[in-house]
């Protein structure tokens, strides 16, 4: 297993797992097997897009982000705020309510990601206009995404937008800021209160960038937690906000592509519509499209499954709230930042093969999976504990379960053919 991989961005509550398989039969990767009848994830598959999280219908899948109290490891606090963040508030007409909370609650700074989002914006607009990038350009904004290109589409690497996502522009953009009030960087501790468990993968592990500028990543429904009293205490709110309608848009589907003011643009949110989209593209049936926006979370970041709000309903808010906001908060020339600055420093390179990096043996386990599965009856029934018929066979293969497991609906016959002794 990669040292990146380590990094377990959902677990299982044994207690509360039933081992009903409505996990295993929507994991886009397939990472997830019932064992001893409980689900147990194959961590090197997950994508962490949280579709397990949002389907068990008994809320044993936990998805993981740091504790708030990481918060008070640091003399001086930041906190990066998401754009969707603000649909999750009934009744806010101005969000610099829900900012100057946040400085009530502990953080000297706050950072809003939406400001990142509209350089990145204004980024890709220039890209667009230089016409060097491979089309049709992917978005690479979402973490899950990428993860699914780099194990599942690697002949799409290629198209990848080769930007930072916004919250590490944000997180870059506020060290610098606090920096300039003379506080050492050993004291800052940037935060992102984030949406979903991609980007606390993504963050923590480092996908874009070659060191770390988020220090912890918190959840959206535990710090809402904490604000909701807060807010309720205030009379008035601190002018804080330096957002505009452009960045306010990426909470939702379709927010980035309408900000890269390109024409021929697609933009499609939901894990499943996220992989029916990436198969078009790779076998070139989606023509006409220069630029894709793909989230893997129902109608966007609005969407992921550490909110508290119903995404429809979050999108809703979020529309009323832009009529309070410019058309663009930040320009590119008033950062004075080069194109260089807000490029990615690394972009995910394709995953290990399911069967190993080494031809020889990958062929030779391809062979033997495609003989095995001849013999099974091709239900895709996930009696075994497996979501499909060829997923138990790769299972096999690969030395996960024994070599005469057997397929418990195939009248006795084992992984490997033959009967089995039972």
């Amino acid at each position: 297993m990669s040292e990146l991989k380590r990094l377990h961005t959902v677990t299982l509550d044994k207690d509360k797992c039933i081992g009903c398989a409505s996990c295993i039969k929507r994991c886009p990767t397939e990472a997830i097997r019932i064992r001893n009848g409980k689900a147990c994830v194959i961590y090197d598959k997950c994508i962490a897009c949280g579709e397990c999280v949002r389907i068990c219908p008994s809320n044993a899948k936990i998805p993981s982000y740091d504790k708030f109290d990481i918060v008070n490891n640091y003399k001086y606090k930041v906190a990066l705020i998401a754009p969707s963040f603000y649909g999750q508030f009934d009744d806010i007409k101005d969000i610099n309510y829900i900012l100057t909370a946040f400085r009530n609650i502990g953080f000297d700074f706050v950072y809003e990601v939406g400001i990142g989002a509209e350089l990145v914006s204004q980024v890709t607009q220039r890209l667009f206009a230089d016409d060097k990038l491979k089309k049709p350009i992917i978005s690479t904004a979402c973490p899950a995404v990428l993860e699914l290109v780099s194990q599942r589409f690697e002949n799409l690497l290629g198209n990848l937008l080769p930007l930072l996502a916004p919250v590490d522009v944000a997180a870059k953009l506020a060290r610098e800021k606090v920096a300039k009030r003379g506080v050492a960087e050993e004291d800052i501790g940037v935060f992102f209160v984030s949406p979903c468990p991609a980007k606390v993968y993504a963050l923590k592990a480092g996908c874009t960038v070659n060191r770390n500028y988020v220090d912890g990543v918190l959840s959206v429904a535990e710090v809402y937690m904490k604000l909701v009293t807060e807010i309720g205490k205030l009379d008035d709110a601190r002018n804080l906000s330096e957002m505009g309608i452009l960045g306010l848009q990426w909470a939702s589907s379709g927010g980035e592509a309408a900000g890269a003011m390109c024409r021929k643009y697609l933009a499609a949110d939901g894990i499943e519509n996220v992989v029916n989209i990436l198969e078009a593209l790779e076998n070139g049936s989606l023509k006409d499209v220069e630029f894709v926006e793909l989230n893997a979370c129902t109608s966007g970041c609005v969407g992921g499954v550490l909110n508290v709000e119903n995404p429809f309903v979050a999108r809703a808010r979020l529309r009323q709230l832009r009529q309070k906001f410019p058309q663009v908060g930040i320009t590119l020339s008033e950062t004075g930042k080069p194109t260089s600055y807000f490029m990615a420093e690394k972009l995910p390179e394709h995953g290990e093969n399911t069967f190993g990096n080494d031809r020889t043996l990958a062929f030779a386990r391809l062979l033997a999976v495609q003989e095995m599965y001849k013999k099974l009856p091709k239900k895709d029934c996930g009696i075994c504990g497996a979501p499909s018929c060829t997923a138990f066979c790769e299972d096999v293969v690969m030395g996960r379960i024994p070599a005469d497991s057997v397929c418990p609906i195939a009248g006795g016959v084992a992984a490997t053919g033959g009967k089995s002794d039972g």
